[in-house]
């Protein structure tokens, strides 16, 4: 029997194309976590004000033990979203 995988050379250079549904959320699994101090960064906000509204459950965060993690987009989200009122 042959066990040689099929060439797939000609599909090399395509793009793959999803739904932007899809996209969100493939993009959302893979996305970094930032620290408290890279998170505060992002919103202009001093680290420690973030970590209390964190603690307090105001704004999207992930506690990982004793520390926080922030998804961007999530804040950016959130941020958009208090801002339109």
């Amino acid at each position: 029997m042959n066990s040689k995988p099929p060439n797939n050379s000609s599909r090399l250079g395509q793009s793959i194309s999803a739904s932007p549904k899809e996209s969100a959320s493939l993009s959302g699994r893979c996305e970094p976590l930032l620290d408290s101090a890279e998170a505060a960064q992002l919103l202009r906000i001093h680290p420690k004000t973030l970590q209390r509204m964190a603690r307090k459950g105001e704004i999207p965060a992930l506690q990982i033990g004793k520390l926080w993690r922030f998804s961007a987009s999530a804040l950016l989200l959130w941020q958009q979203e208090k801002l339109a009122g």
